[in-house]
């Protein structure tokens, strides 16, 4: 049974359809990537999902069940979490407590939020270095970082994560991607979100290719890097 299925995902702004029936799915343990131009729906799809926006059709399964009515909230408690395109930290509380804040859904004792804060401090040292430093003073990539470790601190069984290296140097860049590698060893399951498709192939098991609100490709990431019109649209080759 994957853990997360969506089936005929169909969703409107107003009067213009923005996916048109969108069918992944995401077994446990897999890294899948979503590719696509902008405008292609990548964002829309996540923001579905995490229950951001509203399906006008389709479904949300997520651990079996159906998902499409719970709030955002909710899919959050459940084990789904996003890490939204611009990090979204709140900028005027510290690293620590943008940190914490994560941790409230999962409803953990005080020592096991002591332990998993540390985890999230080895993982991104920086972010121990500058736990009483406003969110809002940190560079671009050190906030994506406290952004993915803030998620990380819902205890989720899905992480979304949504553009990663937007306006990030190559060096951040770099180091995002680091992160997903160890994440991905540890057995996370991930569905991102990325506009760099080499990158995001190359980390992924599988992935799907998204055009205008539609799927037009899936498959092993390794076989959509060698696909001719994937190279000459997402790959500059």
């Amino acid at each position: 049974m994957s853990i997360l299925k969506v089936e005929n995902l169909n969703v409107f702004y107003g009067n213009i359809q923005a996916l048109k029936g969108i069918n992944l799915k995401i077994e446990k343990g897999e890294v899948v990537s979503l590719i696509g131009a902008n405008g292609a729906g990548k964002t829309t799809t996540l923001q579905t999902i995490s229950g951001l926006l509203d399906a006008k059709e389709g479904d949300i399964f997520f651990d079996g069940k159906s998902i499409k009515k719970e709030k955002s909230f909710k899919r959050v408690r459940d084990g789904l979490a996003q890490v939204p395109e611009g990090r979204r930290v709140f900028k005027g509380l510290s690293v620590e407590d943008n940190l914490m804040l994560g941790s409230i859904s999962a409803q953990w004792s005080p020592e096991k939020i002591k332990a998993e804060m540390d985890k999230i401090y080895k993982l991104f040292p920086v972010l121990e270095e500058r736990k009483s430093q406003k969110a809002g003073t940190l560079s671009g990539g050190e906030q994506q970082m406290l952004a993915m470790g803030r998620a990380l601190l819902t205890n989720p069984k899905v992480l979304l994560l949504d553009e990663p290296s937007m306006g990030l140097s190559p060096l951040f860049v770099d180091k995002i991607f680091d992160t997903i590698k160890i994440l991905k060893e540890e057995g996370r399951t991930i569905l991102l979100v990325e506009q760099n498709a080499n990158l995001a192939l190359e980390i992924a098991d599988r992935a799907y290719v998204l055009e205008t609100g539609k799927i037009v490709k899936e498959g092993k990431a390794s076989d959509l890097k060698k696909d001719p019109d994937v190279k000459a649209a997402y790959l500059g080759i």
